[in-house]
């Protein structure tokens, strides 16, 4: 009788991890062929370098060096859901350092990013640090006031500023599209690990 009962529960679990396999299967599928991101507009990195996007990380970091010396060095990852209800389900979190020639000082701004539609999209600054090295800081610094509480002039400067340098709609678009995609392809490969674990790699 035990022999009968260890028998029932290994044919109970086999059709149960059948049944896991089926909807792992189908949802596989269902990622792969659902092209939900085609409509979006595409975007450019224009001056910027694809300086690290690794298949395990959630985040990307863009670089350029201007004419002039300056180096502008992005980071982006998704952020929580859209706060704007159009466009892609995410929002962006970034980060853009603004280094002069000949200097260690970095300016340091904190920003997010979303889509206004499927053509569109646009970032907003929440914070700008003043940073006195890129590679030493005291976290009891002083960094500046609350952005939101700065002159609405020197807000738009600020960002104006920052566009100036190919913080626009242009990347904006990019970043959104490649960062989907990038957590898309991420679900699907997690879904497969998943796939061949329950299946025994058969």
């Amino acid at each position: 009788m035990p022999r009968a009962t260890t028998v029932l529960r290994k044919c109970s679990e086999a059709i149960k991890d059948s049944a896991l396999l089926k909807v792992l299967r189908s949802e596989i599928n269902h990622e792969l062929s659902s092209n939900q991101f085609e409509n979006h507009q595409r975007g450019s990195l224009g001056d910027f370098t694809l300086d690290w996007d690794a298949p395990h990380s959630q985040d990307v970091v863009l670089r350029k060096k201007c004419e002039s010396g300056e180096e502008v060095a992005v980071s982006a990852l998704l952020g929580p859901k859209s706060l704007e209800g159009s466009g892609f389900p995410r929002d962006v979190v970034m980060k853009v350092c603004i280094k002069k020639p000949g200097l260690c000082s970095v300016l340091l701004f904190d920003c997010g990013v979303w889509s206004r539609s499927y053509r569109s999209s646009d970032f907003k600054i929440s914070t700008a640090y003043y940073l006195p090295s890129s590679v030493s800081f005291d976290h009891s610094d002083y960094r500046g006031p609350l952005f939101s509480t700065l002159d609405p002039d020197l807000q738009v400067a600020l960002k104006v500023y920052l566009e100036a340098r190919g913080i626009g709609e242009d990347l904006m678009n990019f970043l959104l599209l490649h960062l989907h995609r990038k957590e898309l392809q991420q679900y699907v490969n997690w879904l497969h690990k998943i796939e061949k674990m329950v299946s025994g790699g058969e």
